[in-house]
């Protein structure tokens, strides 16, 4: 017989499941939002980020070439020819690009690179949602609100221009989730095991966002152990399971790491320069070219560039968020987050801070820590990317703080909901996302397509391409993963280290220059062809040698095609013939 409390529970319970329904969909429709201009189009690519686009292209082929090739995963020799690429180094995302191989294999590269940044969006905030209602505030309602800004604040809107492992933050509250059940008395093992699981899948997704992740919950479990004496006594489980946790992780990474770290290609922290990428102290409080309110002629003075928008929450939300951690100061997360968040903002400021695009002259905090191992190859400016699911949390605590007020003096509850609703809308609306720009991007070459190149690379050869892919110049690795990796690369767009005398092993940003290279990068940036040298033709046979290069290939659709081509010509000797949409240049009686 079905009593009226049952039947209460039940129609509570159904509708519990309808909200948690639509706040699903609703996370999937704004993910399609913001990359509608991706979807509507199969021609289009990201406009502001193009290089990192194809990179990510090259990184799903490669996943379902160890799916269906069985090929080792964590190097690779299809680029970056005679040497490999160190792919634990280089944000592989095996853990995403595994998974999508069918993809891949159905649709192609761009087709599953787009799936991984659109689902990688809407799982973000499918994630927080679920740990922010179940967890830490118990209301689907400021559980929405906090995850949807976990999810689509600037910076990640920022980041969604190629960025697709940044973005997709989903296992972060698996994380914590997991994290906070350790002290559960008597599953210490399983809870261990399963922490350990869901650390080693963030590892294979994105390295950095673990280590800000790792800093921050330590700080707040530290500040909940401070704060709440009664969960001291979940410490001999939490420790237990946490010991399990590290055992699991470092069992399952060991090899993993010490091939990022030790294995070839591996490098010993980032360049000077990108070391400097800091946040100027201006963005904080200024508006992000991707949100409703901003523009890229406000913002472009001080970042550098569209993917590294990490702050950008305009006045109105420093404000409140201010606001919210002296209103909650009770409360031992809020004083643990206030804590991490500022902590992070000043690593973010770098070795020297910058104020509305000019350097103070003041050292920041970051110059003390720069340098030591790990820390050295991290981007300081990332730091800022940290406060936005700090400052997602402290919304949804605070919404929820509201609700309870509202609920506790029904006699004002119209006055502080519609004060609320006030506030939240000042400081939110001008952040809102718009949709990612676009641009068209150049059908790959039916060279490529139709596999005309396959000869050139047997025995072992390789493609160059002109000029030599880099960090300006990411094209040739999209046409490569278009063949499923099958058309190898000299050179490519990489960290790699600094073998030179004097280099260090820093990360550059492809491998170490060589005389034909650096040839080819001034005849690109000056648009004219220097003069040549015995020297220079001796330099370009060994070159081409080395490269076990097959055949040149240059793409005549390109602003300094026609300089590339005399150049090419006059310093190999051979005559280049049209074919298949490209220049063709048939080096293998050169390169021996």
């Amino acid at each position: 017989m079905t009593t009226p409390e049952s039947s209460a529970s039940t129609t509570k319970s159904g509708q519990g499941r309808r909200i948690d329904a639509l706040a699903v969909l609703s996370f999937v429709l704004l993910a399609f939002w913001v990359t509608v201009r991706l979807w509507v189009d199969p021609r289009n690519g990201v406009r502001d980020n193009r290089t990192d686009q194809a990179q990510f292209e090259w990184m799903m082929a490669h996943g379902a070439r160890v799916v269906t090739d069985f090929a080792y995963p964590f190097t690779s020799d299809r680029m970056n020819v005679p040497d490999v690429v160190n792919l634990m180094a280089n944000t592989s995302v095996l853990s995403v690009s595994i998974p999508l191989a069918p993809i891949t294999l159905w649709a192609g590269p761009r087709w599953s690179f787009l799936i991984f940044l659109t689902l990688g969006l809407a799982a973000t905030g499918v994630s927080w949602y679920f740990l922010l209602s179940r967890v830490a505030v118990g209301a689907r309602g400021p559980a929405w609100l906090g995850a949807a800004f976990c999810a689509f604040a600037p910076a990640m809107i920022s980041h969604a221009n190629s960025h697709p492992n940044i973005v997709s933050q989903y296992v972060v509250p698996l994380i914590i989730w997991r994290t906070l059940r350790l002290a559960e008395p008597g599953r210490w093992l399983r809870n261990g095991v399963l922490l350990g699981l869901v650390i080693v899948w963030q590892a294979f997704l994105n390295l950095e966002i673990l280590l800000m992740t790792a800093i921050g919950l330590g700080v707040v479990v530290l500040a909940l152990a401070l704060g709440r004496p009664a969960l001291r006594s979940a410490a001999r489980p939490f420790a237990a399971g946490l010991g399990v946790a590290a055992v699991v992780a470092g069992v399952l990474l060991a090899y993993p790491l010490w091939v990022q770290f030790f294995g070839p290609g591996a490098y010993s922290g980032l360049s000077t320069l990108i070391r400097g990428y800091s946040t100027d102290l201006a963005a904080y409080v200024a508006w992000s070219r991707e949100s409703v309110a901003g523009d890229a002629r406000g913002s472009e003075p001080l970042v550098k560039n569209a993917t590294e928008e990490n702050a950008f929450f305009g006045w109105p939300l420093v404000i409140l968020v201010v606001a919210l951690v002296w209103w909650l100061r009770r409360n031992a997360v809020v004083l643990g987050l206030a804590a991490v968040g500022l902590v992070f903002a000043l690593f973010s400021l770098g070795r020297e801070i910058r104020y509305d695009g000019r350097d103070t002259g003041i050292p920041g905090p970051w110059a003390a820590l720069e340098n030591l191992p790990v820390l050295h190859s991290v981007v300081p400016t990332r730091w800022s990317l940290a406060l936005t699911p700090i400052i997602g949390v402290l919304l949804a605590l605070g919404a929820d703080r509201a609700r309870r007020l509202a609920v506790r003096h029904p006699d004002a509850r119209d006055q502080i909901r519609f004060a609320t609703v006030t506030v939240l809308a000042m400081a939110l609306l001008p952040i809102l996302p718009t949709p990612l720009p676009a641009k068209r991007l150049e059908p790959t070459p039916v060279f490529v397509t139709s596999g005309a190149w396959r000869p050139y690379v047997a025995d072992g050869r390789s493609i160059v391409t002109l000029p030599l892919p880099d960090t300006t110049y990411a094209v040739p690795l999209r046409w490569s993963a278009e063949t499923r990796l099958d058309m190898p690369l000299a050179r490519g767009y990489f960290l790699y280290p600094d073998t030179r005398p004097g280099g260090d092993r820093i990360a550059l940003f492809t491998a170490p220059p060589r005389p034909t290279s650096t040839f080819f990068e001034t005849v690109r940036r000056t648009d004219a062809v220097p003069p040549i040298t015995p020297q220079d033709r001796v330099a370009a046979v060994d070159d081409l040698r080395y490269w076990r290069a097959g055949a040149v290939i240059l793409d005549p659709r390109l602003p300094q095609a026609e300089a590339l081509r005399r150049a090419m010509t006059e310093l190999s000797g051979i005559t280049p013939r049209r074919t298949g949409g490209v220049w063709l240049w048939d080096v293998r009686p050169l390169a021996g």
